[in-house]
């Protein structure tokens, strides 16, 4: 068999490995900052300092990024008659109020909506026999089952190391995600394994492939140089940048929390889950104070609608692309 026919098969079969990395994890190693930091309704990130008047952001906060873009598309009154009815549907008590709990709420499943979306799109792929559920078997023939039934090839292969590293790697990913311990996961249970990060009872499993993914010298802490080579690739022995500087500074103030010169597995798990900050209670907060003209702490109907264009775009606001998403599944 040709080699470029072996070489795409191994390409295809990391490109699947790619969704089951731990995250923000790259396989080569880069030589710009690289940011680990997890945090959940992860499109949902810092709002830009220069964003105070477009409400781009809180546009994509409250509608996800694609529809924010398809409301770009509508008329004025069109956005307003949408916003309505979503409106409708975050009222979940049907008071007639929006409270900052029930925005908070909606802004949640708005920014978790797009991973839903990326199990939907690949599910069939591993799901072989339609029982809509996905055993350990078929994931695992679906991913590495060719270089499993040519282990020749495999071995032949520059990325052996890596096939060999995932595998079991993948397997106990799945066994965490697989919650019943039958080995065979349910859409839930998929969505977990694909995406740990968003699912607490996952959370050591990131920490875990964060550890195995720095600490180079296997002594089971990350180092300093472990730590700023996770994030920067030195070229021609160059000066470092001023933001690697400054990242030394962080380790040493902020990352080794006892001072021993190194990270174990608290002090990895307090970096790169932080939980001092919601950032949809804070932009449903935002989002209350500028919309509730009487104060009481919540919107009406008619105070959203009055600040329409904060919570949606239109043809009016004049930044967005040409979609045909139906808005219709919010």
């Amino acid at each position: 068999m040709a080699r470029g026919g072996r070489a795409r098969r191994l390409g295809l079969a990391l490109g699947l490995l790619l969704l089951v990395l731990a995250p923000r994890a790259l396989w080569a190693k880069p030589t710009v900052r690289k940011e680990r930091v997890v945090r959940p309704d992860s499109e949902l990130g810092e709002r830009p300092p220069e964003d105070n008047q477009s409400f781009q952001y809180d546009h994509e906060a409250f509608l996800g990024k694609e529809d924010s873009k398809t409301f770009d598309q509508l008329t004025p009154d069109e956005s307003k008659e949408r916003l309505g009815k979503i409106v409708d549907r975050i009222d979940n008590n049907g008071d007639g109020f929006v409270t900052t709990e029930e925005l908070k709420t909606w802004i949640k499943r708005v920014q978790k909506r797009y991973i839903y979306d990326n199990v939907a799109k690949v599910w069939k792929d591993y799901d072989r026999d339609k029982d809509e559920k996905i055993s350990w078997e078929e994931y695992k023939q679906a991913t590495y089952g060719y270089y499993l039934g040519n282990p020749a090839e495999l071995h032949d292969s520059p990325d052996h190391q890596t096939f060999k590293k995932m595998l079991p790697r993948d397997e106990r990913r799945f066994k965490a995600a697989d919650q019943d311990g039958d080995l065979t996961a349910t859409r839930e249970e998929f969505t977990a394994f694909l995406h740990p990060e968003e699912f607490e009872h996952m959370k050591e499993i990131v920490v875990l492939e964060t550890l195995e993914d720095i600490d180079k010298n296997g002594d089971g802490f990350v180092d300093q140089d472990e730590y700023i080579a996770d994030m920067f690739s030195h070229e021609e022995n160059g000066p470092e940048p001023d933001w690697v500087v400054s990242e030394r500074e962080q380790f040493n103030e902020f990352r080794d929390l006892n001072k021993d010169g190194k990270l174990d597995k608290d002090e990895i798990r307090h970096w790169i889950l932080p939980q001092d900050y919601d950032h949809a209670q804070a932009e449903a907060r935002h989002l209350v104070y500028e919309s509730d003209k009487d104060k009481d702490e919540k919107l009406t109907k008619e105070e959203i609608l009055e600040n329409w264009n904060m919570f949606v775009g239109s043809q009016a606001t004049n930044y967005g692309e040409d979609l045909t998403k139906n808005h219709d599944e919010l």
